[in-house]
């Protein structure tokens, strides 16, 4: 009898056949509306664009929510929505940007959790957007994506999904706990 190794059952990357266009397409329209609205919560915080709060009103909220050094704070949540927004939307380094914005809405959950579900005051838009952006670090960018063409990227794996959710999850509970 033979033995198989587990090596030998190993199927490379290139034998596996390519998802088809769909699969690809609905992931950019996945990470492209996501993006866009990512993009426009970060400048919110951190210019005022779109009747936001701008830098300092975002920093009252941070202070009224107990975390130390709001308007760092403020700024961090900006960048990691703005730029996370940005890298989702290009698809570019899309595990980390997907990291950036579910480690921002898991603060987000942390402080609104008792509004309830609906909105207005409901947390259903952030778990919405969090659950979006895991699904998009597992999934990774489809074909039309920037990370296409770095070589490092090209093929996402899926430890690199399930690596970024850990550092999200990891990230925003540790800014939670840090909390007053």
């Amino acid at each position: 009898m033979a033995h198989t190794s587990r090596s030998s059952r190993y199927t490379p990357a290139a034998a596996v056949p390519p998802r088809p266009a769909g699969f690809s397409l609905g992931i950019l329209l996945l990470r492209m509306m996501l993006g866009i609205i990512m993009v426009a919560h970060g400048t919110q915080k951190l210019f005022g664009w779109f009747d936001g709060p701008g830098l300092d009103g975002t920093a009252k909220g941070f202070a009224a929510w107990g975390y130390p050094a709001p308007r760092t704070m403020a700024v961090v949540a900006g960048l990691s929505e703005g730029l996370g927004g940005a890298g989702l939307f290009l698809g570019l380094l899309t595990p980390l940007a997907a990291a950036a914005v579910l480690g921002t809405m898991v603060n987000a959950l942390g402080v609104t959790w008792d509004g309830g579900f609906l909105l207005p005051k409901g947390v259903e838009f952030t778990l919405l957007v969090a659950v979006s952006a895991a699904a998009l670090a597992l999934t990774g960018p489809g074909r039309y994506a920037a990370d296409a063409y770095l070589p490092g990227l090209r093929y996402h794996r899926l430890s690199y999904g399930i690596a970024a959710i850990v550092l999200a999850l990891v990230t925003g509970g540790v800014f939670l706990l840090i909390r007053d």
